[in-house]
């Protein structure tokens, strides 16, 4: 009988960016040390491009974020100007609510802004991300909501969107509120979505200072100023909160997020983040061993108007592997026969991958362009052939 057919494994070593199939090997891996012990209510370490966790603790702990909220204060207004809504030379008027001298903001960050002195909604970005502006996260979100109210309800509608399911917000700048919390998890996941979704808004987080009112004030990520890697993101303290920061590196093509919540200080949490994302550069890779749309292989179609169809994968394949000088490798299994009419996306067969005898990850083998049934005469003819093939099978 005819059925799956089988290809003979090729070595392939291929870097194509994209994001599908997370996946960590352990069976017969390279030997990978236990993580750090971090000194931290919560942390979390991830690989941005297939979301597989590295290192996590309590990441599902529901804590108070601080000025971590802003994330996606910052996340809707990015938002706003990608839809068109919002324009980064728009100019913003500053309530008394908004007013740095708002008494709700004594001792907090801020980015000095006053009612009456003209700001834009580029600056007041700036005054979010780098200043962490409590002032100018107010004053975003009643330019953008109507009150910060209503900008609150966008935040959780947002995060209900998002799948941040231990996340509420009660206000757009993080100061404490005893039902304001989210979580390690919610917080990586809305960073993803940061760079990810707004990359020339992201550029912004890895910017060292800024200057407003003729007040220079500096990032308070001082990972910036001690890692190349580093480009962003955010810090975040309360005496309730402890020391937080969401942090993200980028090298030799591999991306990871950092999440470490109620650490003890400003140093502790810079020594901290740095330990996750060394322990994840230096015994992790992320692979890329196939390309959407790339054709893997070229098969026998019965009964249509071609008699070849090119198959392969409509997602990129992006692998989060223990570091390893092994190749990957690529074994396809055909579903034989192919008949038509086959559309784009059929399943073909299946994509096995393997490192050092063990199997990697398993994908679906797919038809990556249409072919239309044969006339009558074509099909009948096939027909016999196929029958004569099984007979002899």
């Amino acid at each position: 009988m005819l059925g799956m057919k089988e290809r003979p494994l090729i070595p392939v070593w291929c870097f194509f960016a994209g994001l599908a199939f997370p996946f960590i090997a352990a069976a017969n891996a390279p030997l990978v040390p236990s993580p750090p012990r971090i000194n931290a209510d919560s942390y979390l370490l991830i690989d941005f491009d297939t979301s597989a966790v590295l290192v996590e603790n309590n990441a599902d702990l529901q804590l108070p974020p601080a000025s971590l909220t802003k994330l996606m204060t910052a996340y809707i207004l990015a938002e706003e100007v990608a839809l068109g809504r919002s324009a980064l030379d728009d100019i913003v008027r500053v309530s008394r609510n908004a007013w740095s001298q708002n008494p709700v903001f004594q001792g907090s960050s801020l980015m000095w802004i006053e009612p009456g002195k003209p700001v834009t909604v580029g600056e007041l970005e700036r005054g979010i991300v780098i200043s962490s502006g409590n002032d100018a996260t107010v004053a975003i979100a009643e330019h953008i909501a109507g009150s910060e109210a209503a900008f609150v309800d966008l935040m959780n509608q947002y995060a209900e969107k998002m799948g941040l399911t231990g996340t509420h917000f009660e206000n757009s700048h993080g100061l404490p509120h005893p039902d304001h919390l989210a979580t390690a998890r919610d917080l990586a996941s809305t960073a993803v979505a940061a760079i990810r979704d707004h990359p020339e808004r992201y550029a912004i987080y890895k910017e060292q200072s800024y200057t407003y009112n003729d007040i220079t004030q500096y990032n308070r990520n001082q990972l910036l100023r001690e890692d190349d890697s580093v480009d962003g993101l955010k810090t975040g303290y309360t005496s309730v909160a402890g020391y937080g920061l969401v942090a993200s590196a980028k090298r030799d093509g591999m991306r990871l997020v950092s999440v470490v919540m109620g650490s003890s200080s400003t140093s502790s949490r810079k020594a901290e983040t740095r330990s996750l994302l060394n322990y994840g550069f230096r015994f992790f890779e992320t692979l890329r061993p196939l390309h959407a749309g790339s054709t893997l292989s070229e098969e026998r179609v019965w009964k249509g108007q071609t008699q070849q169809v090119s198959i392969g994968v409509l997602q990129d394949v992006v692998l989060t592997l223990p570091r390893s000088t092994a190749d990957v490798t690529i074994e396809i299994v055909i579903n034989d026969p192919l008949v038509a009419p086959l559309a784009v996306g059929d399943v073909a067969g299946r994509v096995q991958l393997t490192r050092a005898g063990e199997s990697v990850t398993e994908v679906p083998l797919q038809v990556l362009e249409a072919v239309e049934a044969a006339g009558f005469t074509a099909r009948l003819w096939d027909s016999i052939v196929l029958w004569f093939q099984q007979l002899l099978a």
